[in-house]
């Protein structure tokens, strides 16, 4: 049976990264709300305490039973996890006299504490807190501290239990990833046999066993995620898995066609519908962003009911899920305030009489090209964008038209190709365009116009949780915004978007 760690989410931004870190050295990891956790901890090696935006001393702190855990499980508590650990087993929590964030580098480290073996003294970490542990937790003694915070780090004896009040998750702390390593390896003992080998190995038979002589129809996209899926499936149960690619007429310039070909000689048995009509009818006069998210998701759902239906036998709907999808669509704080609506998160309606089948659910989109690489998929395939699930409709800010569809396919082609032709699209993580819902004011020969603003947008992620834009060359930029003014009627105006996930999301709707 395979290791794997629990992470308590306590509404930490740095709960992914934690995750990430984990999954990084081989090492299987879940996360889950502190207040939904799972029922049996004894099927985890090691838990992690997230970080959180409250603090302990609140009226009503984010809190959970650790008596199942604490002394019986190695359990590491991060920032705020750390602070709960101090003050709920007898220790003392204050404010900071002011508050701790930033580069900080560690002194007074303890050798002897197996969590900071080979960690060099005054190694580089990252602070974000606005409380302080003053007094330790019953049986803790301190193994680390900085210039300002005494009590940065703790153990207690007799337990594998750990605090620290910095956040080794992330990029600034410099032997953060080699902490994790040895609260997880050394002290934890876990097998680091999370490879994409070992997942395909895995699902394979899961997936054999889950199904069994039924069949599977899947909704293609020609994006990563959907496809890995698809081979996972076919390498699982054959012929009986059914897929289908739907034009949704929101696709990019001639993509119905090219993605329909790239899937000959896969072994795949694939049916394209065009349902475009449908879709933009559907559309028509809709201008709010989580409205069309969910006409395109419920259009989405009656079209591959009316293809379940022709298929006798069909009993499960297979969906490209990842885990950053579902990880949108939960909240620490009970309801989940809604980033965005998440078409393949949340179930079928009751009168879809199919399961659902998501192989890929627990995977970050890197891993996801790990095991499609394991697969023998395409590097071509493997390397394409990822596109919203809504396509174009979330990137034509208002109401959906098929002229504007078709304006925008123009620009996005010729933003993608130029990537392309430039050798600047494989170092990207996503490009594409946005169609503004305003007019600017030019001047084409001696005619005054007053036409449609584009924005162009590019970013670098590892797994689109967070993300920088992209610095693309100044000749790059303006090459493409004259061949988008010059080629796109209706265009007379290009800007390129400078915003970084958080606090802007990737898409513009």
């Amino acid at each position: 049976m395979q290791d794997k760690v629990l992470i308590l989410d306590f509404g930490s931004q740095y709960t992914q990264l934690i995750a990430r870190r984990v999954r990084e050295l081989f090492i299987y990891c879940e996360i889950f709300p502190y207040n939904n956790p799972p029922k049996d901890y004894s099927v985890y090696k090691a838990i992690i305490l997230s970080g959180s935006p409250y603090s302990v001393r609140n009226e009503h702190p984010p809190h959970i039973d650790l008596s199942l855990v604490k002394g019986k499980i190695p359990l590491l508590g991060i920032c705020y996890g750390a602070q709960y650990l101090a003050h709920f087993f007898g220790g003392k929590v204050s404010p900071s006299k002011s508050r701790e964030y930033g580069r900080a580098n560690l002194k007074s480290i303890d050798s002897k504490s197996m969590f900071f073996n080979d960690i060099p003294d005054n190694s580089q970490v990252w602070m974000s807190h606005g409380d302080t542990i003053n007094n330790l937790p019953h049986g803790a003694r301190i193994i680390s501290s900085t210039s300002d915070v005494k009590n940065a780090a703790f153990e207690i004896k007799g337990e594998d239990t750990y605090g620290i009040q910095f956040h080794p998750e992330v990029y600034h702390s410099s032997d953060g990833s080699k902490m994790l390593e040895n609260f997880l390896i050394k002290i934890s003992k876990i097998k680091q046999d999370w490879t994409p080998d070992s997942f395909v190995e895995m699902t394979i038979s899961k997936l054999k066993n889950q199904i069994g002589n039924e069949k599977v129809i899947l909704g293609l996209s020609g994006g990563v995620d959907s496809t890995v899926a698809a081979v996972l499936l076919n390498k699982s149960i054959g012929d009986q898995l059914i897929c289908v690619f739907v034009n949704n007429g929101l696709l990019r310039k001639d993509e119905f066609d090219s993605v329909l070909n790239q899937y000959k000689g896969m072994g795949l048995n694939v049916k394209g519908v065009d349902s475009s009509e449908l879709f933009l009818n559907n559309l028509k006069g809709e201008s709010d962003p989580e409205s069309k998210r969910k006409i395109i998701g419920n259009t989405f759902i009656d079209v591959f009911n009316d293809e379940a239906k022709q298929i006798n036998g069909a009993s499960w709907l297979a969906q490209g899920t990842i885990y950053p999808d579902v990880i949108e669509s939960i909240s620490v704080n009970g309801p989940s305030v809604t980033i965005k609506s998440h078409h393949n998160v949340g179930g079928l309606p009751d009168f879809m009489k199919l399961k659902i089948v998501e192989p890929l659910r627990m995977l970050f989109k890197d891993e996801v090209r790990r095991v499609g690489h394991s697969l023998g998929i395409n590097p071509k395939i493997l390397g394409r964008h990822p596109f919203p699930g809504p396509g174009l409709a979330i990137r034509i800010l208002g109401e959906i038209t098929p002229k504007k569809v078709k304006i925008l396919q123009e620009v996005d082609s010729i933003f993608i190709e130029g990537l392309k032709n430039w050798n600047l699209y494989d170092s990207i993580w996503q490009a594409g365009a946005i169609l503004l819902p305003v007019n600017s004011v030019g001047v084409m020969g001696d005619e005054r116009t007053y036409e449609k603003c584009v924005a162009l947008r590019a970013v670098q992620s590892t797994d689109g949780m967070t993300a920088d834009w992209v610095d693309l060359p100044y000749d790059f930029l303006q090459k493409i915004s004259n061949e988008i003014i010059n080629k796109v009627p209706g265009v007379n105006r290009v800007v390129y978007d400078i915003s970084s996930k958080p606090p802007a999301t990737i898409e513009w709707e």
